[in-house]
């Protein structure tokens, strides 16, 4: 699926604050104390101007100091993020993330139907620094976010994030009944996928790909 975006279609995101350069120390602190975190990345500015223009809308648990000092996603070196979606042929190239996502790369994704977001926009060094209120907050939002955007499918980084944002601790990886989420829409396929930070030891670049290639090959069949 390739997106057909207007001829006039334009990137809408901001440049990295840092003027392409990679973060230091101190940008990292400056991004924690902010408590701000980036922009989603998708077709347009709104949800609602998105709508239907997904395949696949990805779902972070909450940006790192370095993605929210550069705003973009997944963008510090060593996050399988990236590497992945290459490697399992959903994206053409790697995308260096780590001083800003170019325009280039803005539009490719955006052609490819691919969203990113986050359960949390609040910037922390580790993951379990969120509170379980914050995620339950966060997957609260998504539901009604996805009735708006209505992607083919939802991938969901981040099996712990996951469990705690929809109180399934029974939760595995991979295609999720859409039925256990109250208000979840029908059509639209749930995926829990492994974190891809390099923290997460259990997964390698060629495993992490062999899911999303999963997601994207199925999310092709969708009747939605």
């Amino acid at each position: 699926m390739s997106t057909q975006l207007p001829a006039n279609w334009t990137p809408w995101r901001a440049d990295s604050p840092l003027a392409g350069r990679r973060p230091t120390r101190a940008d990292f602190a400056t991004a924690i104390d902010s408590g701000l975190g980036r922009e989603d990345v998708l077709p347009y500015p709104t949800d609602e101007a998105s709508a239907g223009l997904l395949r696949m809308l990805i779902v972070g648990i909450n940006p790192s100091p370095w993605t929210a000092a550069v705003n973009a996603p997944f963008a510090r070196p060593g996050n399988r993020f990236w590497p992945s979606l290459a490697e399992a042929g959903v994206l053409p190239h790697r995308v260096d993330a780590s001083t800003g996502l170019s325009r280039g790369d803005e539009r490719l994704l955006a052609e490819r139907g691919i969203g990113i977001t986050n359960f949390v926009s609040r910037p922390s060094a580790r993951a379990d620094q969120l509170t379980a209120e914050e995620l339950h907050t966060g997957g609260q939002q998504l539901v009604d976010r996805v009735n708006v955007l209505q992607p083919r499918a939802v991938a969901i980084v981040g099996i712990t994030a996951f469990r705690t944002a929809f109180s399934l601790p029974e939760a595995q990886l991979g295609r999720q009944d859409v039925e256990t989420i109250a208000g979840w829409p029908e059509r639209v396929q749930l995926w829990a996928l492994p974190n891809p930070s390099g923290l997460n030891a259990h997964e390698t670049i060629q495993s992490i790909a062999h899911k999303w290639q999963a997601v994207w090959d199925v999310s092709a069949k969708s009747s939605h």
